[in-house]
């Protein structure tokens, strides 16, 4: 469901930003951050100099412009939550991550309705920054319902019409499905109800939504797992 692409650029970053980029991850993400950006060596420079702020910036503008960069941006914010953690740097980077993942949040609608591309990105991108930044292990609470609102969003009866929320919702689901559940079961019964009655009910279904509905609910009724037989069979149909 999620196709590889080991060549992929991200072609919109000049020299200057790839170098902010650089220097504040310095070695905490090489291996990453130079398959995103195809990068070969890079300038060991101070990441004290570095506004990180502006990278935070950065990151998350990018990821609303770009699915691929939204499912490996988490990473690098974690990435760099963990280094400024280390070094008692003030969590300047983490505090201004959270702040714009709560001024995106509270602009979903306008953002869904102005571009649906970007709000599958904005999703993507907050599922995954979910899914990395954790507090002793766990996911933060805060992030919780937020999360949850967004996925059931996405599986309102006209958002099931659009082939990309369903894909984008079932791919976060098989992503952190489980740990959502573990902070809060209810919510993802109410989730799942929409899904289910999405799947039996809604009219104007393509192929392919109704097949990832399946598959979704089957993988949960499975204990967020599939059989080798059901995952054969259901990858099998959507390669095909």
């Amino acid at each position: 469901m999620e196709n590889s692409k080991e060549d992929y650029k991200i072609q919109s970053f000049d020299q200057d930003t790839q170098m902010l980029l650089k220097t504040a991850l310095k070695g905490w993400l090489a291996v990453v951050l130079s398959f995103l950006l195809s990068l070969t060596s890079f300038q060991h420079l101070d990441p004290s100099a570095v506004n990180l702020e502006k990278v935070c910036n950065i990151i998350v503008d990018q990821s609303l412009k770009d699915q691929v960069f939204s499912k490996e941006a988490g990473r690098m914010c974690y990435t760099i939550v963990q280094a400024e953690a280390k070094q008692n740097s003030g969590n300047v980077f983490r505090r201004n991550l959270l702040n714009r993942l709560q001024q995106e949040f509270k602009e979903r609608e306008e953002t869904r309705t102005r571009s649906l591309q970007e709000w599958v990105c904005f999703v993507t991108f907050f599922c995954n920054v979910f899914d990395y930044l954790k507090v002793n292990n766990t996911p933060m609470e805060a992030l919780v319902h937020p999360v949850y609102d967004c996925l059931m969003r996405m599986a309102q009866p006209e958002a099931l019409l659009n082939e990309e929320e369903v894909d984008c919702l079932v791919l976060q689901l098989h992503r952190i499905g489980e740990q959502l559940e573990k902070m809060n079961s209810q919510r993802m019964d109410e989730l799942f109800f929409l899904l289910r009655d999405g799947f039996l009910l809604q009219e104007g279904l393509s192929s392919m939504a109704r097949l990832l509905l399946l598959e979704i609910l089957e993988f949960r009724a499975g204990g967020w797992l599939l059989s080798g037989t059901a995952q054969k069979y259901y990858y099998s149909e959507i390669a095909d």
